[in-house]
């Protein structure tokens, strides 16, 4: 019997059309686990790119992760090594075409899946970590984690700093999918300088204490405050701008404000004390308090013009403008708990500074709820330089070289802070890792990383890998210093 040419080419195109599809059919061509204090991370190791749904059953418990259009390629069970919550896997065929990988669990495990383009001498793949706890028996799919979650963790993190990555207090968890910034790929390092706002309290109308001598404090401080200002100047990798260069009032929210507009780094407001009695003398350093912090946070929560404001972040402000009130409230708290923390470490700077010249009337850094402190993203400090009313101490506030020794004592104060704890971004940072790489278990940001590649590359987690390094945001930069955990 003889067919039609028409129908000859309809059965060629029907098998080219099968045999491109079949071409097209991902394999899985390895898998591979690694365990640590986190969990398990399982890597699948992909021909092609594979749509997978991953998903976790009960009694017993079961990893479960559905590959479409892919075939085996490997031996699975000799991938897993028993350790952590994995006690084997075994894998058929599903619908004909797709793959089904199970995983059998020790105990119950919440997934969080992601997918990673070739790189770093891997093909393909699909990363699943486990992490110990109830998966809620929702499905997981390869995107991995609840994006809302994941949203509200990755913003308690960047709310936690807006100068570095070294912050008192636990971590909040974060999740292991990478997002955009985590794939990005690194950036010139900015190397920007530190932008401190130096405040001289009071001005215009507002004189301030006086001393028997006549001295206003408003004046006094200006020239403390300009000196201050031109030594961080003169310092490589730092920023001063004044809230006032002249005899002017200044409310106090807006010399906040001001500092704000600098994007401050840092925010010191310098003052002169005032006694009952001419006895007192010496110099204080505050920062805000606990108290402070708290009712400043219900302020900014109740006041809609600062819904909007902007707080944290390195790379590029947090505006709370679309979060709603309990999530404010969780980055407040977290902004503010930081920013309280790093004023304390710099005011504790500077008063060792002070006591080398001058005495103390603290010994340590007291907190109150100043409002020229209140700013929810900028550490601030407070500081008394001396006081007015104590005759003696007010020739010397007088004297052009006593104000020199404490503006040196509160710039230099505010640069071994940064010394010790800059701001990824800063020049201060980039510096410091040129002297940093060598080690082992430290690993030198080149051309074209991304974090979500060096942690696949590094066998380690996304999320302990951002945790190893404080860092509040995804983005690299060229030199960046990354600690391998």
């Amino acid at each position: 019997m003889k067919y039609p040419a028409v129908l000859w080419t309809l059965f060629a195109m029907i098998m080219m059309s099968v045999m491109a599809s079949a071409a097209q059919a991902a394999q899985l061509e390895g898998l591979r686990q690694w365990t640590d204090s986190d969990g398990t991370r399982l890597v699948f190791d992909l021909s092609s790119e594979a749509k997978a749904d991953v998903f976790t059953l009960d009694s017993p418990d079961r990893l479960v992760i559905d590959l479409a259009d892919t075939t085996l390629n490997t031996t699975l069970g000799s991938a897993v090594d028993g350790r952590g919550m994995v006690r084997d896997v075994r894998s058929g065929v599903r619908d004909g075409t797709d793959l089904r990988v199970v995983v059998e669990l020790d105990r119950k495990a919440t997934p969080n899946a992601f997918k990673l383009p070739p790189g770093g001498g891997h093909g393909y793949r699909l990363v699943v970590d486990l992490a110990p706890g109830e998966s809620g028996g929702g499905t997981s799919s390869s995107g991995g984690g609840d994006p809302i979650t994941a949203m509200i963790q990755q913003q308690e993190q960047a709310a936690r700093s807006r100068l570095s990555g070294n912050r008192t207090g636990s971590t909040p968890p974060v999740s292991n999918e990478p997002t955009a910034e985590s794939r990005q790929t690194a950036k010139p390092h900015p190397r920007r300088d530190i932008v401190v706002v130096v405040d001289p309290g009071h001005g215009g109308k507002d004189p301030g204490a006086s001393g028997p001598g006549g001295t206003h404090e408003k004046n006094v401080v200006l020239q403390i405050g300009k000196r201050v200002k031109a030594k961080l100047d003169a310092m490589q990798g730092f920023k001063a701008y004044l809230t006032r260069d002249d005899d002017t009032f200044i409310p106090l929210r807006g010399r906040t404000r001001i500092a704000r507009r600098h994007h401050a780094d840092f925010f010191v407001s310098v003052h002169a004390d005032a006694g009952g009695s001419t006895s007192p003398r010496g110099t204080s350093v505050y920062a805000l308090s606990q108290h402070g912090a708290t009712s400043e946070r219900a302020r900014w929560l109740a006041q809609s013009e600062n819904r909007s404001d902007l707080i944290g972040g390195v790379d590029g402000d947090l505006n709370l403008d679309d979060k709603d009130q309990v999530l404010r409230g969780v980055l407040l708290d977290l902004s503010m708990t930081a920013t309280v923390n790093d004023s304390l470490s710099a005011g504790t700077d500077v008063l060792g500074r002070v006591s080398n010249f001058n005495k103390l009337f603290h010994s340590r850094v007291e907190q109150a709820g100043f409002v020229v402190l209140k700013s929810p993203d900028i550490p601030s400090l407070l500081v008394e330089t001396g006081f007015l009313t104590n005759p003696s101490e007010e020739r010397l506030l007088n004297s052009p070289a006593h104000q020199d020794k404490l503006a040196t004592a509160i710039a230099q104060g505010i640069r071994q802070h940064f010394l010790r704890s800059p701001p990824p971004d800063s020049l201060l940072a980039w510096q410091r890792d040129q002297n940093r790489g060598g080690a082992s278990n430290e690993y030198r940001v080149q051309p074209g990383d991304t974090l979500s590649g060096i942690a696949a590359s590094k066998n380690v987690s996304l999320a302990a890998l951002r945790r190893a390094n404080n860092l509040d945001t995804d983005v690299l930069r060229l030199g960046q210093v990354l600690k391998i955990p």
